[in-house]
């Protein structure tokens, strides 16, 4: 049997169609909405009578599979809409579909009892869709519109064998135990708050601990590599937004405007524009540029409810934001600093599995398409002039420009976005950004916006869930805890701890009334790297005994050693 994804694909669909039969079965009178394949399974949406309920999955799991024992054929028809329309006069989700298509080009499959408005292609019959689960139900607005019906979505994952099943079953247990947003409450590292509103993060002490490290460590990159570090304002006029053309072309995306002073005021979506008014400060030379502005700048974009989803979408983030003022010559050099830029920094937060996409023209898109493809030939010259493979996305650049951008693959191979890196020379025109050129005139600059982090939320989010919440010493927010076997250890564990804080070590002792073995399990609980225990012969030997989070036992060491063994772990970033 073809093992390829575009089978897997088939399998993966016609086991919808099993699915909504098997519904059909339960629900005759239920209404059916679309049923795709999607990436490791399927799902489809249904309109039922009653809510579905956990205990509906298994029976539904156990028709589909004496649907697939029977073997049952897939039957493909060709129909006019006004036959098409009479088949599904009672599936007002299908009729709406219908008025969609072409007049003589509509296809159906039917299996056993049910009957789907489907352009294929499908397996020969349900014997050969192999192994599958259902695994979860959710809410899904029809047509993604909040505003449409609410309907019931049933969501399966298939693969052709059991191994390849139970596999990416493991897989799924393992991601729920690294979920950012279950390490993130067990670890005191953010929350979201209705009483904020949904989408808005508050950063806890372990967790902002984190992003300052990483934030400073992103700062000094930035400097040693010629970035000025800049901040800007959190609100500015409307007119300039509308002057950038982000109103017109991502209106959808942005918050309301406010009435300051009988001006329009609008949230930031992006910080570019107060990048560009700070170049345009004063004049420009040629043999200033490249200039580059860095800015960990916080933007706003609304994201519709049912979209937002822990520190991945949110409707305020802060990006890892700079742009590059350069000539068009300058080009393919600064886009070949910025890619090895960001290598350095995803091999240093320990990402060293990634791939780049380059996406080029979408239909909806500003500038000449002359530009394009000039913005184009250069992100394509800096990949090819360092020797990297890359994919094609066409169609998926910004309005404004093409753009690199890279995948991020965590510990168990799951893709993260991650770096961008986009071409524009539609800022630079409705501006009038210029330099003073060789020949005394006045040129405009080609701009190059680009992360090498992303947003801190995500990439937060990615760094928790790579490594399952137990971060390398050197981003952890406490690198060792001290534990005191019994009160008469606590004047001991205070004096190591002030010790080693002078060493700029993030430790803290506890002294709660608990048992060693419970002070010990919840260190290893809250992921903390080393464990100093301090009792009688510690004392008298002026030392601690190490355990480290993994449960290995390094035993007594002297103060110095462990000292040294720490600041050797944060120096290699281990």
């Amino acid at each position: 049997m073809d093992n390829s994804d575009s089978w897997l694909e088939i399998i993966r669909h016609s086991a919808a169609h099993v699915m909504a039969e098997a519904v059909l079965g339960l629900f005759p009178d239920a209404k059916f909405a679309i049923g795709p394949s999607i990436e490791d399974g399927f799902y489809y949406d249904f309109d039922l009578p009653r809510t579905l309920t956990p205990d509906d999955l298994p029976v539904i799991e156990e028709r589909m599979r004496e649907i697939t024992a029977s073997r049952q054929a897939f039957q493909r028809r060709q129909l006019t809409r006004d036959q098409a329309q009479a088949l599904f006069a009672n599936q007002p989700y299908k009729l709406e579909l219908i008025d969609e298509l072409p007049e003589d080009d509509i296809s159906i499959y039917t299996l056993g009892e049910f009957t789907d408005l489907c352009r294929g292609p499908h397996v020969e019959h349900s014997g050969q869709i192999g192994a599958f689960k259902l695994i979860r139900t959710a809410g899904a607005y029809w047509r993604g519109d909040e505003s449409r019906p609410m309907l019931q979505r049933i969501y399966g994952v298939a693969f052709e064998t059991q191994a390849e099943l139970e596999a990416h079953l493991e897989k799924v247990a393992e991601a729920a135990k690294r979920d950012h947003r279950k390490l993130g409450k067990e670890l005191d590292l953010f929350s979201v708050h209705e009483e904020i509103g949904p989408g808005l993060v508050c950063w806890h002490p372990n967790g902002a601990m984190v992003r300052q490290l990483v934030e400073d460590f992103w700062k000094r990159e930035h400097h040693s590599r010629g970035y000025g570090i800049v901040y800007t304002p959190h609100i500015g006029k409307l007119d300039q937004w509308k002057q950038s053309g982000h109103w017109e072309f991502y209106r959808e995306n942005l918050y309301a405007p406010m009435d300051v002073d009988g001006q329009q005021y609008l949230l930031k979506p992006m910080n570019c524009l107060g990048h560009i008014l700070i170049y345009k400060s004063r004049l420009r030379s040629y043999r200033e540029l490249p200039i580059r502005m860095a800015e960990l700048g916080t933007v706003y974009r609304y994201e519709r409810g049912g979209v937002l989803y822990g520190l991945t979408r949110v409707r305020g983030f802060t990006q890892d934001d700079a742009h590059i003022f350069c000539r068009q010559d300058q080009i393919r050099d600064e886009v070949v600093g910025v890619i090895e830029l960001a290598q350095f920094m995803m091999e240093t937060f320990g990402f060293h599995d990634y791939k780049l996409v380059l996406a080029t023209r979408p239909d909806k898109y500003a500038g000449t398409a002359e530009v394009w493809e000039y913005a184009t030939a250069s992100l394509t010259a800096a990949l090819e002039s360092l020797g990297l493979t890359y994919e094609e996305d066409p169609g998926g650049g910004a309005f404004y420009g093409p753009k690199i951008d890279v995948k991020l693959a965590d510990a168990m191979g799951r893709d993260w976005q991650g770096p961008t890196i986009q071409v524009d020379f539609n800022l630079p025109q409705r501006f009038d950004v210029c330099y003073i050129g060789e020949d005394g005139g006045e040129h405009l600059v080609t701009m190059i916006h680009r992360t090498v982090l992303g947003s801190m939320e995500r990439f937060f989010a990615c760094l928790v869930e790579h490594y399952g919440g137990a971060f390398p010493v050197w981003l952890s927010p406490v690198q060792a805890r001290i534990v005191p076997i019994a009160d008469r250890h606590i004047e001991y564990a205070l004096r190591l701890e002030e010790t080693l804080k002078k060493s700029d070590l993030r430790v803290d002792a506890d002294c709660r009334s608990e048992r060693m073995g419970f002070k010990i399990r919840d260190a290893q609980m809250a992921k903390v790297p080393y464990m100093l225990i301090v009792g009688d012969k510690e004392i008298e030997s002026e030392g601690v005994s190490v355990r480290m989070r993994s449960g290995e036992d390094i035993g007594l060491r002297s103060i110095d050693e462990v000292q040294e063994r720490i600041r050797s772990a944060i120096d290699s970033r281990s």
